[in-house]
């Protein structure tokens, strides 16, 4: 689609989201939304006819990119079959999806309950391992992030967490493996796992192994930094988890459905949980849909037992017509396989040439379509490139690198001192290879603050 510059609809649009909208996360006089015309496949533009490849994935929910006309068509035809319908029914686009979806999850996780939302899932999945277990805590690692809901804003690691943080939501937090910035002295990422584990070990011993239900992990933290976990990791955590007989809960919201190269980010390390929470790229975000993914033994612990819980929209029609949709377009067009090679062939190589000629460039990680650069002022000392949780003038370098971005039609995912590199898990070689030369020159204005 060729973008047509209409400025004053894009000034009313402005004017009226200003005047009305309360947007997340945001102090509400400081923000200057942009105002979208449209969008299609890896690109958005604005109302000026500025078009942008996005390398933030809306929010790392396109995974097979904007007006896939499939998965449009799919939910034009829902609407017309059957619009609407109670969760407590079967109906032909819920049942489909679901089983879709559990042909996939690993192991036995066979049973999907659907919420609206990664959030909801969150919260849903710590009701069930409390009541599985009849115990009170649950553990969950610093640098991570659960949604915005009671429960899974308090089970974040991030700043975030902080304002709603009122040490009563029986969650203990902990250091999950990050070696670039190692909690525990180490080395190697040998090191660095051993260490983390035997850290988690640790404070499961002095909570009380009788107190935690579960235990609860990004597979690969999104927003935080895309820390891919050192080998073996995950799979220890699955043997402390047996040991004390704790739930183990894998959050796939960010890095499920294709986004790492692989359906879930659990396939890559074998790894299956007891329940995994999912939405995002279920349905590329294009009717809002999420869900919990329950293994065999926590969903007989309700067979006789009313699960106590359930939202009016469960498993909305037209959102798990569209899951259907993706599913079926992602594997016919082989989209999980194609994020795989372009990671292993394009994003990986490329990201690290950008490394090794910007000071700026700490150390670059990631896997598939899921990456991050992690930004500094000085390699030697690791010194980050604006203050944690950084705002005003402290944020300044990382305001000027988003800017630079922009001026070049690459929008970027910016997180504290991270630009992330998440595009449509179907994006081409030739616009990924777009995005990273504009990334090049933006990385050009962070140097400028290296010393």
């Amino acid at each position: 689609m060729t973008p047509h510059p209409n400025p004053e609809v894009g000034a009313a649009v402005k004017a009226a989201d200003r005047a009305h909208v309360f947007h997340s996360w945001s102090a509400q006089e400081l923000i200057d939304p942009l105002a979208v015309a449209g969008a299609e496949g890896s690109y958005f533009w604005d109302y000026d006819g500025k078009r942008y490849l996005d390398f933030t994935s809306g929010l790392v929910y396109t995974n097979i990119g904007y007006q896939h006309p499939k998965v449009v068509a799919a939910i034009q035809e829902q609407a017309a079959h059957l619009t609407t319908f109670a969760p407590a029914f079967a109906i032909e686009a819920r049942s489909e999806a679901a089983r879709l979806i559990a042909e996939r999850t690993p192991g036995d996780l066979d049973k999907i309950f659907f919420t609206n939302g990664g959030a909801d899932a969150v919260e849903h999945a710590v009701r069930m391992a409390r009541l599985h277990t009849g115990r009170p805590k649950v553990l969950s690692a610093y640098r991570s992030y659960h949604g915005g809901t009671q429960q899974a804003i308090n089970l974040t690691g991030d700043p975030r967490r902080w304002a709603s943080d009122s040490a009563a939501a029986g969650v203990v937090h902990f250091w999950a493996p990050f070696l670039y910035r190692s909690r525990f002295y180490a080395e190697t990422e040998e090191q660095e796992c051993a260490r983390a584990l035997e850290h988690l070990e640790t404070t499961i011993a002095f909570e009380g192994p009788g107190t935690v239900a579960a235990i609860l992990l990004e597979t690969i933290p999104g927003t935080a930094g895309i820390m891919v976990p050192p080998p073996g990791y995950l799979a220890g955590v699955r043997e402390i988890c047996d040991k004390y007989g704790i739930v183990f809960v894998l959050d796939e919201v960010m890095a499920g459905f294709g986004r790492t190269g692989e359906w879930f980010a659990a396939d890559l390390s074998g790894v299956v949980p007891d329940l995994m929470t999912f939405a995002k790229g279920v349905n590329s975000g294009y009717v809002p849909l999420g869900g919990v993914a329950i293994s065999g033994a926590i969903a007989e612990t309700f067979a006789r037992r009313p699960y106590p819980g359930g939202l009016t929209y469960s498993g909305h029609p037209l959102a798990c017509a569209a899951a259907v949709a993706t599913i079926q377009v992602m594997a016919e067009e082989d989209v999980v396989g194609h994020a795989r090679r372009l990671g292993e062939s394009v994003v990986g190589p490329a990201l690290r040439e950008l490394a090794e000629r910007h000071p700026s460039v700490g150390e670059v990680r990631g896997v598939g379509m899921f990456w991050a650069l992690e930004l500094v002022r000085n390699r030697e000392t690791r010194e980050p490139l604006v203050p944690y949780n950084a705002t005003g003038e402290a944020n300044a370098p990382m305001a000027a690198f988003g800017a630079a971005a922009k001026r070049h039609g690459l929008w970027p995912f910016i997180n504290m001192n991270r630009t992330h590199v998440v595009p449509p898990c179907n994006v081409s070689e030739a616009e990924l290879k777009e995005g990273l030369a504009a990334l090049d020159t933006a990385l050009g204005v962070a140097d400028e603050y290296t010393r």
